[in-house]
């Protein structure tokens, strides 16, 4: 009920309609709103109009009219810009009425001039006020508190001057029975909305009177002037040129449009609910997807960052391995040329105390030894021996420019799931699909909404012996009928979508079962002029002396059917033929004088078979009233048999029947026969 309430709200006030008028364009404003925002024209002036700006009628007036007039000769009503409706339409204070005035629609801002009558002359919505009596009763068990901040508890009194309910605690703070409050009138909020709804129902539960003549009931309307009318306006002659209606007769009329407009509604909202359910769904998918597609980001992130601090960790495994290289190098040098140092060192320091020595034959006896052992220490320190043998800078060099440029430029590419592709499965609606006779009809939807459009869909059926499948339908309607299927068969049917991607994938198989036996009529379309056709296109007779034939809805090409005809009316012994025919038989001539029919003709005595102008098989025996003519047309043998009475008349008729024969019927204007069809084959004639 919450969701209609928008519908019982009136434009102006926005509270629930009280006392609702319609305006003569439909829509509804309470009856003291009205009065509010009626305006008055001078004399010989037209009511304003909707502007194209889109502006209400009620935000302005005409300011250089207002200065020509003073507010008590000018029939203006005086302009208040603070005050508004709660749906933001500005209303005027009352203000003593003249003759010309308008009211404008708050809704649709369509202006019309209202007579002598004034409000009276608009008719009292009884209908509307019925449903909102009923909307409050409704409400009325349990009515909240309207001044609670969060959460708003029972109402437990309702101030009748206020017009609002309180709980206990918010009585208590905004409305305590002191001071001027004092005097205010609280009630309990079930017996408040028992006091609005119970005037309401009441004068909704009154007979409706017109509104010109209010001692008259209304009893007919006016579909010229779209409203009901009474006795007395007839005679008056206001609507002797309008299309009158009796007024019951609209009522049902009217009620079963709606009827019929609700259905088509209602498929729509319970798609519109499918498609909430879907998008909830979706919502819930994306949810789910979001987080995994986090969840896989980080992961792709975090295994780059790890792949990194495995290079790092090489690289730096690399540097420390050159590093203690070069270390080593150098500390071996330092130790080396420390020891080198150390013996040229010791070996100078005794040179010089061998040079001190005053002994001539003691020098000259080790100065040869001494000379050659300074002159080959001398020859170590040749060149390079006292140069580094590595330089302390790395020969080592990382280019991350390309890695950084790579990691600035990471980005998503086009995700799968909005990559353009072809549709999914479509789901067939099995509630929608039915069997009817030889026909089926299939619905269908597709489940997902896809990043390319659907751009139609291929409807397939099998032979009905599980062979392979064909082709029925394509094309972009999600419903499909076919027509024209074996009887007692199971056709499987699938069906698929396409769009500018591709064929998308199959449907779910299901099985249709055709009737079992053929329920058919016979067909207008393919009767010649001069055939008379009643009850439902189920009996026949003719117009003219001659020969005219008529044929059935149904077409066999396999099976078993047996259906009757019925003589309702035989006169002057005539002799109509009973058989079947193809689709492009002569149509003026007696059944079974071309090579496309196969026939039984019968008088009241004696019977033949007849196709193309052969006359088989004499049968003595014959029909009258009552009769009743039986024909088994059986594809599996390819035979076509009579029978009158239920029992078999002459031999097999035909034999080695093939392709696609449809029931008919050759008469003149004195037989009339009525078909009787869904009939199973008697097990005397199998």
């Amino acid at each position: 009920m919450d969701a209609m309430e928008e519908e019982l709200k009136c434009p102006v006030c926005g509270s629930l309609f009280k006392e609702p008028i319609i305006l003569p364009c439909s829509h509804n404003v309470c009856l003291a709103c009205a009065r509010n925002i009626i305006v008055q024209t001078p004399e010989g002036e037209t009511p304003p109009q909707s502007r194209s700006s889109g502006t209400s009628d009620y935000d302005y007036l005409d300011m250089d009219k207002m200065s020509m007039y003073s507010e008590t000769d000018s029939g203006y009503g005086s302009y208040t810009p603070c005050l508004k409706s709660p749906n933001g339409v500005r209303v005027f204070p009352p203000a003593l009425l003249h003759r010309h005035c308008s009211i404008t629609c708050p809704l649709c801002h369509r202006s019309v001039s209202l007579d002598e009558r004034g409000l009276r002359g608009l008719q009292r919505n009884r209908l509307l006020e019925a449903i909102v009596s009923r909307y409050q009763q409704s409400r009325a068990a349990s009515v909240k508190c309207q001044l609670c901040d969060r959460n708003p508890v029972d109402a437990t009194v309702m101030c009748e001057q206020c017009d609002v309910f309180y709980c206990a605690p918010c009585q208590q703070r905004c409305h305590p029975s002191r001071g001027p409050l004092a005097k205010h009138r609280l009630l309990p909020p079930t017996h408040a909305q028992a006091g609005i709804a119970q005037p309401a129902a009441a004068s909704a539960r009154k007979q409706a009177t017109c509104v010109d003549h209010e001692s008259e009931n209304y009893s007919m309307y006016c579909a010229s002037c779209r409203s009901p009318v009474c006795y007395q306006c007839l005679e008056e002659g206001k609507h002797g040129k309008h299309d009158l209606k009796p007024l019951a007769a609209m009522w049902k009329q009217h009620k079963c449009q709606l009827s019929q407009a609700l259905n088509g509604v209602s498929d729509k909202a319970k798609e519109a609910k499918e498609f909430l359910v879907q998008l909830k769904n979706l919502l819930q998918q994306i949810q789910e997807n979001g987080v995994e597609f986090e969840a896989c980001l980080v992961a792709q992130c975090d295994s780059l960052i790890e792949a990194l601090t495995r290079q790092k960790a090489k690289l730096l495994t690399k540097v420390t391995k050159e590093k203690e290289s070069k270390l080593k190098t150098v500390k071996d040098q330092i130790t080396h040329c420390t020891m080198k140092l150390r013996q040229t060192t010791g070996m100078m320091e005794f040179c010089l105390e061998v040079i001190k020595e005053n002994d001539p034959s003691g020098f000259l006896q080790i100065s040869d030894a001494l000379i050659k052992r300074v002159q080959g220490s001398q020859d170590q320190w040749v060149k390079g021996a006292l140069e580094p043998k590595v330089c302390p800078e790395f020969a080592l060099t990382v280019n991350t420019d390309p890695l950084m440029q790579s990691i600035l430029q990471l980005d998503f590419t086009q995700n799968k799931a909005e990559t353009p592709t072809v549709p999914p499965a479509p789901l067939l609606q099995l509630e929608k699909c039915c069997m009817r006779n030889n026909s089926a009809t299939l619905a269908w939807r597709i489940t997902t909404v896809q990043a390319l459009p659907v751009e139609g869909y291929v409807l397939e059926l099998d032979d009905g012996n599980g062979g392979s499948y064909r082709e029925v339908y394509v094309g972009k309607e999600t419903v499909c009928t076919v027509d024209g299927l074996h009887f007692n068969s199971s056709y499987n049917a699938r069906v698929k979508a396409y769009n500018t991607a591709g064929v998308g994938a199959y449907s779910k198989v299901v099985v249709l079962k055709t009737s079992d036996v053929a329920w058919f009529t016979f067909d207008p379309s393919s009767a010649h002029r001069d055939i008379v056709l009643s009850n439902e296109h189920q009996t026949v007779t003719c117009n003219s002396y001659d020969d005219r034939v008529v044929l059935g809805t149904a077409a066999f090409s396999k099976g078993v059917h047996y259906w009757e005809l019925s003589v309702d009316r035989y006169d002057n012994h005539p002799d109509p033929a009973f058989g079947v025919a193809r689709i492009n038989t002569m149509k003026d001539m007696m059944l079974g004088k071309d090579d496309k029919a196969w026939a039984m003709y019968v008088d009241n005595n004696r019977s033949w078979f007849m196709h193309n102008n052969s006359h088989t098989n004499r049968a003595e025996g014959g029909i009258s009233k009552g009769s009743t003519v039986g024909i088994l047309l059986d594809l599996t043998k390819h035979t076509l048999t009579f029978f009158i009475n239920k029992q078999q008349h002459g031999p097999m008729a035909f034999e080695n029947l093939e392709g696609v024969f449809m029931p008919a019927v050759s008469l003149n204007r004195n037989v009339q026969v009525t078909l009787i069809t869904g009939l199973e084959v008697p097990k005397s004639i199998m």
